[in-house]
Parts: C-alpha cells; sequence; structure tokens
C-alpha cells in the first residue's frame, strides 16, 4: 500500500480533516489502493450511521417536459410543438397523488422542465396540490433552479418565493441542477442555468428559512476529479455555515442519449472506479454530512451494492414512475422493490430499514 495514502487514511479515520489537495489525490488514486480508500470509508461509514442501510419509499411525478432550457446532458426535455410533449394539469397532478397514496408513498419528488409559462405561482399551486391530495405525504420539490426562474417570471426575490412554497405545503427543496459548481464547466453543458454563487445563495436561503435541501453533483461528463473536489468544498463549506443539508448523493451521468455525449463533447460516462471513489471520497471528505446515498438508478444495483461497501449507507427511493434517467439512457430504472433492496443489505450484512425524508426512523 502506498504509504502516504495510509498515513492519510489512518490520520482521516483519527479525526483530520481533509483538505482539497489530499481529497483529490484519493480520487485521483489507481490500483489496489482504490480499495482501501473504500475499506476506510465504510469504516467512517460505519462510525456515523452503523450498518443500517436505509431507503425511502417515493414517486416522482413529472409534471411537464416543456423546457426553455437546453441542457447539454438533458434527454428529457422538449419544445413546444414537439410530438411527445406532456403536461399535468391539476387533475392530473391529483391523479398521480393518489396513486401514490395507493403505493403507501412517503415522499413525492417533483422533477420537470421549466415551462415556458411557468411562474412562481405554478410551482406554488403545484405544491398546494399535491398537498392538499395527499397531506400526510412529504413533498420534496422544485430545485434552485426552478426557484430562481420562477422568482424572476414573477418579479420577486428567491427567498420570498421559497416561504410561500413553504406555506403551501413543501417539505423540502431538492439540490439537483447543481451538476458540477464548476461555472467553466457549466457554460458547456448547462449555458442557461443559474451559476454556482446563485444556486449556493439559494440553498443557504432554503435553509435560513428552516427548508432542508439534498446536495448532488453529477459528474462524469467533461469535468475531472478537481473541478469535483471544487464542488465538494462548497457542500462542505455551506453545510458548516448551516447544517441543512440532509444527504448527499452522487449522481454519474448516463451518457447514451445526451448531446453532449452524441455530438463528442463528454466522455461515455464515469469507470467503475470513478464511481466509488466517488462515493468513498465524499464520505471521507463530506465529515458533516452523515448521509450518502447511493442512487441504484444511475449505477445499477450491482454496482449500487459496492459502493455501499465503500461508504454509502442509504439507496435512495423505491422510484416509482422514473423518466429522467430513462430518458438519457439509463435501463430497469422504474421502481426497486424493498424485498431487493433487503437481498442486497443482507447478502453484505447489513440490515434495511425504512426512513423518512428527512431521514427520521419509520414505523413499519
Amino acid at each position: 500500500m502506498n504509504l502516504k495514502i495510509r498515513k492519510l487514511l489512518e490520520d482521516v479515520l483519527g479525526g483530520h480533516r481533509l483538505n482539497e489537495a489530499e481529497a483529490l489525490m484519493l480520487l485521483n488514486t489507481r490500483g489496489r489502493e482504490v480499495w482501501d480508500i473504500a475499506a476506510a470509508a465504510d469504516q467512517m461509514r460505519e462510525q456515523k450511521t452503523g450498518d443500517t442501510i436505509t431507503y425511502v419509499r417515493n414517486q416522482n411525478i413529472n409534471v411537464t417536459n416543456n423546457c426553455v432550457n437546453s441542457c447539454g446532458f438533458c434527454g428529457f426535455s422538449r419544445k413546444s410543438g414537439d410530438d411527445d410533449l406532456f403536461y399535468l394539469d391539476r387533475k392530473g397532478i391529483e391523479e398521480k397523488v393518489a396513486e401514490a397514496k395507493s403505493r403507501k408513498v412517503t415522499e413525492i419528488c417533483t422533477v420537470s422542465g421549466l415551462h415556458p409559462e411557468f411562474t412562481a405561482q405554478s410551482y406554488i399551486d403545484i405544491i398546494a396540490w399535491m398537498h392538499k391530495a395527499g397531506p400526510d405525504i412529504h413533498i420534496h420539490a422544485s430545485n434552485p433552479m426552478e426557484v430562481a426562474y420562477g422568482a424572476a417570471e414573477s418579479d420577486m426575490s428567491s427567498r420570498d418565493m421559497l416561504e410561500l412554497m413553504k406555506d403551501a405545503g413543501l417539505g423540502s427543496l431538492c439540490g439537483t441542477a447543481a451538476e458540477i459548481l464548476v461555472d467553466d464547466i457549466r457554460e458547456i453543458i448547462c449555458p442557461d442555468k443559474i451559476d454556482t454563487s446563485t444556486w449556493e445563495r439559494i440553498i443557504r436561503e432554503a435553509h435560513d428559512l428552516d427548508i432542508r435541501t439534498t446536495a448532488t453533483i453529477m459528474y462524469g461528463h467533461i469535468d475531472d476529479p478537481k473541478d469535483r473536489v471544487s464542488h465538494l468544498k462548497i457542500l462542505r463549506d455551506i453545510q458548516d455555515d448551516t447544517m441543512g443539508f440532509t444527504e448527499f448523493v452522487p449522481l454519474s451521468f448516463i451518457h447514451y442519449n445526451t448531446p453532449i455525449y452524441l455530438n463528442g463533447i463528454a466522455k461515455a460516462g464515469a469507470t467503475g472506479r470513478e464511481d466509488l471513489l466517488m462515493i468513498a471520497v465524499s464520505r471521507l471528505y463530506l465529515d458533516n454530512i452523515d448521509n450518502i446515498q447511493v442512487s441504484w438508478v444511475k449505477y445499477g444495483t450491482k454496482m449500487a451494492q459496492l459502493a455501499l461497501l465503500a461508504g454509502g449507507n442509504d439507496l435512495g427511493g423505491t422510484m416509482f414512475e422514473e423518466n429522467i434517467s430513462k430518458k438519457a439512457g439509463a435501463k430497469d430504472t422504474e421502481y426497486l422493490d424493498p424485498s431487493e433492496m433487503k437481498r442486497i443489505a443482507e447478502d453484505i450484512g447489513r440490515t434495511l430499514q425504512q426512513r423518512t425524508t428527512l431521514y427520521e426512523g419509520f414505523e413499519q
């Protein structure tokens, strides 16, 4: 084993806080030391969250695929006039919520395009409709991009819009639209999206309003390990100040049907080594975020199981009706039965436990 890496891992497990140069060294590791980093991350996971693997029973509601943006990594969005354009009105949303209730879902997550006619009130209404139709279901909805967009279209501040969303029934805000928080990269993969400082500002506003959020990263396209470390530093700094993140969710880029891959700009996604190191190093670096979610939608169930041995403690959701990754070309993205999650957990000597969105216990 590389003596420098061995000493660093011993120090981290002893309480040393990784700096950016050290995190970058770990992310660049090749050879059998990858397993040593994974083992150290798994040990830290055990110290922080024990041997329980958690999941949430959730369902996505895709309100519309009509989007004013044209992100290079997206295979989901459509433009006005496209044959496969869709939009759910109030009745359609209420039917989806009724379906979620029948499935004993505890969390509804909205994932949609930026509809050209949406305003702040549109997002507020969608939340209110869902909350009224399913008052006992946690609404995990929208993201900083949608907040910025709705607020701008309604000539109000993002903070005011967040307050109105919370009043309407918003339980927590999605930490998506982060992609990579490096503006040079964003200008290539999502030039119409908010910049890094705006994403951070809105996340901090949400936390200040006691709206918890997730934290995400999308990696494996045109980014490199240095960009990933820059992203992680922003998240750790926010969490130091607010403690508002419930979890960190690394999202491995699904490339197949995306413009930046088809046009030869992006790589064909991250490698397995990169995926394992992303989970492991985030566990070691993000010492102030307890929960590291392993997205079986992005990794597949077999790689997700390995990632649970590399610092991950959560499998995400049952994910009824997943369309974003599927449109990008991912396979087997819709619904993972808890019985299969239990098999995955028990096979590596762990137990499975259903949780709430905010990582509270759940009485089964």
